[in-house]
Parts: C-alpha cells; sequence; structure tokens
C-alpha cells in the first residue's frame, strides 16, 4: 500500500484543509440554517450530532474519497467474513461473532464459529442465574453476596465499565468488585470488607500465567483458605474464564466452572464473550443478551449504511481529520453521566492500544500521526477541572459528549441541569466569546476605561473548537452495547486509513519482560546489566524489601 501522505486523496485534504483556512463555525451556523439536519445521523438507537466540526461541504466527500482509496470497504468485509486480519498473530478478528443475534453464521478456516459461541452464551446464563436466585452456594450454604473479578486491561476495563454503567440494572443482594492492580492495596482494599463464605471469584485470563492476575488470584485463595473454607471448597467460590484448562484445575477451579474464548477474541474486544460473567451476574441473563442486541445493531448499520451516513466511518474520519491536518494530539472524551465514569479509561485502552502504533501492517514506518491521546472525565466534574484548558488553552482538542436523554434515578431537576451544561459547553466550544462581546459585557456590569481593557484578554475564548454530540435514548443496556461496538468500528476505521493492525499489542510486552528480570533481581537474584539509573533503583528497592 502507497505511504499515506502521498496518496491523491490525501493530498486532496491537504489542499482543502488550507483553503479551509481559520473558518469560524459560528458564521457557518449563521450563514445555513440546515447545517444540523445535513450534519447528523441516528443508528442503533444512538443520536450523533457532529454538525460543530471544523468542515465545510467538501470536507467529508474528500475523507470518504480518502476511505475508499484506502480499502476501507474490503477490510471491513474481511473482517465480517473471518479472514485473518491481525497479521502480526495470524488471527482472526471476530468480537462481532460474540454478539450475532441473526442466523447467519459466521466462520473461521471454513467453520461456523456461532454454534460453541452460543454453548458459552448459554453457560454463562446458566451459571449467572444460578448465582442470583441463590441456587448457587458456598461452602456454609450461604448465598453469594459479593462478586470479585481478578483481571487486568481488557479481563478488567469493560466488564468494570459496563457493571458500573449498568448498576441501576443490577440484583440487589449482589455486589461488584474489580481487582486488576499487581499493588496489594487493591486487593486487600477489596477482601477487607468481605465474607469468604458469601464471595465468588472470577479469575479471568486467557492463559491463566498473566502474572499480575495469578499473583492477586493466588493472594485471594489464601484469603480463602485462612477465612475457614478448605481447598475441597474452592471449587465453589472460584470459576475461571480462561483456555488453560491444565492450569485452571491445578488452581482447584472444577473444570466444569471453566468459560473459554478463542484467540480471535482480543482483550480490549473481550467484554461481549465470557470475560463479560460478572456483567451476566450483575444484570442477569436477558440484560446481557440486550448489550449483545445492541452490540449488534451497530454492527449492522456498520457494515449495511453507506459511508457517507455511516456513524463509525463519520467519527473515525473527522478524528483522522484532526489528527492528520490541525495537530489534534488528544481527543476528550466527556460522558454527562456519572455511570459512564469509567468510559474514558476504557476507551483508552480500546483505542490507544489498537491505534498506538508507528509502523504499518506491512512494517513500514506510518507517515502521519496516528492515535491521539485519549482521556477524560463525567461532566460536570470535568467543567471545574480541565475544562478551562479546552477552552482556553493552546492546544485544538476536540470532544465527544454523550449523554442519555433520560435518566435512570427520580431526580429530574438534576437530569435537566446536566443536559444543560451538556449542551452548553459544546455551544461555548463553538461559538466562544469575542472581544467585542467582552467588552459590552463588562460595559454592561458598570466597567469602563483601564479597568475594563485590562480584564478583556483574559475573558476572551476563542471558540471554534470541534465537538461530537453523542446522545443515548437512555443508559440501557442496549444503549451501551450499541455505544461501546460504536467506538469499537471507528477504531477499526482508523486503523484502515493510517494502514496499521489495530489488533495486536507488541507494545505492551518489553516492560513486563524487564519487569520478569527486575523482580527475580529484587528476589535476591544477582544483578544482572543495568544502566546507571535502573541499577540505582533497584539497589534502592532491594534495600527496602531487605
Amino acid at each position: 500500500m502507497d505511504q499515506l501522505t502521498n496518496t491523491p486523496a490525501w493530498r486532496a485534504l491537504a489542499a482543502h484543509r488550507a483553503e479551509l483556512g481559520d473558518v469560524r463555525m459560528r458564521a457557518q451556523f449563521e450563514a445555513d440554517p440546515g447545517r444540523f439536519e445535513r450534519h447528523t445521523l441516528r443508528a442503533a438507537g444512538l443520536f450523533l450530532d457532529y454538525s460543530k466540526n471544523r468542515i465545510d461541504d467538501r470536507t467529508l466527500p474528500l475523507l470518504l474519497a480518502l476511505a475508499r482509496e484506502r480499502g476501507l470497504d474490503g477490510a471491513r468485509a474481511a473482517m465480517f467474513a473471518g479472514r485473518r486480519i491481525n497479521n502480526t498473530e495470524d488471527r482472526a478478528v471476530l468480537h462481532v461473532a460474540l454478539r450475532n443475534r441473526s442466523d447467519t453464521p459466521i466462520e473461521v478456516d471454513g467453520k461456523d464459529v456461532m454454534p460453541a459461541v452460543r454453548e458459552v452464551l448459554a453457560r454463562m446464563g446458566e451459571f449467572a442465574e444460578a448465582v442470583r436466585e441463590g441456587l448457587w452456594r458456598g461452602y456454609t450454604r450461604e448465598a453469594i453476596t459479593d462478586v470479585v473479578n481478578i483481571g487486568i486491561g481488557g479481563s478488567d476495563l469493560g466488564p468494570a465499565m459496563v457493571c458500573q454503567a449498568l448498576a441501576t440494572h443490577g440484583h440487589p443482594r449482589l455486589r461488584m468488585h474489580f481487582v486488576s492492580n499487581i499493588d496489594g492495596d487493591h486487593l486487600a482494599g477489596v477482601l477487607a470488607g468481605l465474607n469468604p463464605a458469601r464471595t465468588l471469584f472470577v479469575i479471568a485470563s486467557k492463559t491463566f500465567t498473566t502474572i499480575e492476575t495469578m499473583t492477586n488470584a493466588a493472594s485471594a485463595r489464601k484469603w480463602f483458605l485462612a477465612g475457614g473454607g478448605s481447598e475441597a471448597d474452592i471449587a465453589r467460590h472460584f470459576v475461571a474464564v480462561s483456555t488453560n484448562a491444565e492450569r485452571v484445575a491445578a488452581f482447584g477451579i472444577d473444570l466444569a466452572n471453566m468459560f473459554g474464548f478463542w484467540d480471535w477474541v482480543g482483550g480490549r474486544y473481550s467484554l461481549w464473550s465470557a470475560v463479560g460473567l460478572p456483567i451476566a451476574l450483575q444484570v442477569g441473563r436477558a440484560r446481557f443478551e440486550e448489550l449483545l442486541d445492541g452490540a449488534h445493531a451497530m454492527d449492522r448499520h456498520f457494515v449495511e449504511a453507506p459511508l457517507e451516513a455511516n456513524m463509525p466511518v463519520i467519527l473515525g474520519l473527522l478524528g483522522v481529520w484532526y489528527r492528520g491536518f490541525f495537530g489534534a494530539g488528544s481527543l476528550c472524551v466527556a460522558p454527562y453521566a456519572q455511570a459512564l465514569a469509567r468510559l474514558p479509561a476504557y476507551l483508552q485502552q480500546l483505542e490507544m492500544e489498537s491505534n498506538g502504533k508507528s509502523v504499518t501492517r506491512d512494517g513500514q514506518p506510518v507517515d502521519a500521526a496516528t492515535c491521539p491521546v485519549i482521556w477524560g472525565e463525567p461532566g460536570t466534574n470535568g467543567q471545574h477541572a480541565f475544562f478551562q484548558l479546552l477552552h482556553q488553552g493552546t492546544d485544538l482538542i476536540p470532544v465527544d459528549f454523550i449523554a442519555p436523554l433520560a435518566a435512570g434515578h427520580g431526580l429530574p431537576d438534576h437530569h435537566r441541569l446536566l443536559l444543560a451544561n451538556c449542551i452548553a459547553q459544546s455551544k461555548a466550544l463553538m461559538v466562544g466569546k469575542s472581544a467585542d462581546e467582552v467588552r459590552a459585557e463588562l460595559g454592561a456590569a458598570g466597567m469602563a476605561g483601564e479597568a475594563l481593557e485590562a480584564l478583556v484578554p483574559h475573558r476572551v475564548f476563542p471558540g471554534n473548537r470541534p465537538s461530537n454530540t453523542l446522545l443515548l435514548p437512555d443508559l440501557s443496556p442496549a444503549a451501551l452495547g450499541a455505544l461501546i461496538a460504536l467506538y469499537e468500528h471507528k477504531v477499526f476505521v482508523q486503523s484502515v486509513i493510517w494502514g496499521i493492525n489495530a489488533f495486536d499489542q507488541w507494545g505492551v510486552e518489553l516492560g513486563k519482560q524487564i519487569a520478569s528480570r527486575i523482580g527475580a533481581e529484587l528476589a535476591g537474584e544477582p544483578l544482572g546489566a543495568h544502566d546507571a539509573s535502573s541499577r540505582g533503583l533497584i539497589e534502592m528497592a532491594r534495600d527496602a524489601l531487605a
């Protein structure tokens, strides 16, 4: 594939960006009453307003030409067909099969994977309902009250985010806990308030060798045995999400309670699989399937909608536009829903682990900037923290505003004010406030002369700062499923444009390899070859641990 910046479509976009200059969105809205209607989309129950972007009627056709030139249609078809598009690991990429709610087969190497997917889903559902109904009991015959998921990365972020988002749909008896950090404070803090006889542990590790997960799992096992449980009781209190039956059995887990998945399920795309067992335990089988339904609806939209009206395609191309032609090095995600507090962290892994790459699929250096830094916090908290930088800082930072139209609580005034703030922030970023407007405002307040003029530059808002607004009908499982799938496909679109493999993560390996060696040295093995800084730090740590 040609270098991205040498393609005709990229060069056309570069020329268009130069012609566009600093055109003001505020002026575009004033001149074009139909701008909102032309730049909004509905898909899988979600509504996207992308009218507050620095684009005109020429921009999207040029971006779509780039998508076609880079082979987006073919790449999308290859993923859904089960081809091995993860070329560095020689794997298919089929998280879409996990939420395939149709009768259509999905094949890998000529074999339909759907019977196995449905079998695991059925087992998950049966187990979840047994725990929720109190049929699955601990060694003292008491019902389970606490579920502790032990995992890391995709085995933690996805289930933790969804469980928090759907907490209002949770079982009244069950409390969900998530442990990921190898820092002992994380596990100790969770276990401090629990009763071993009423606690169920879900150990999520594909290989059952992940150092952070298995260290925490071993400590949880010791805690359980010290709290009154026996070796024989482990099978009632520990279940596994894994593919390594030998290690699972050696841990003491009954293989009947091992829930498997496949090598075509990437960690950050795995919440739809058995990794989502904590979600099924919290919300129940039916609502877990509603989550899958919402994602499947977005999958069908991504496949069937023309590129011009395709929500993941539009979001992905706008991201490429700002990264490649405006130098935007980060994207702020601002969910106006406290229940979505973990969404920015989830999207950090989804986007940055997927597209944080500097070589193309064929191993050549990329010649355009790839994934921006993803960050954010829930509104309205962010307004009293980092929104100052969004409005008046020196960097252009696009924002994705996300809000449910209906609240899950009985406080309508709160939700009215929340939505008002969400809409107001997107407007304020776009319109800004000119020096003349500041002068008029200060004059109306009784200021004049030098005092007024001294304040003017501090109260000017440059505006013209882009944002998207995504509205959900509510925070139902179906709406959340559609939202997550939307971002998954957006990431894929961008990977195709940039020519990179979104489905490997070799960047996490080097630090883990070095940590393994240093860990042995901290335990007393002779020090190997290190730079002066690392050696000095190791010696200080050894002294502290001695």
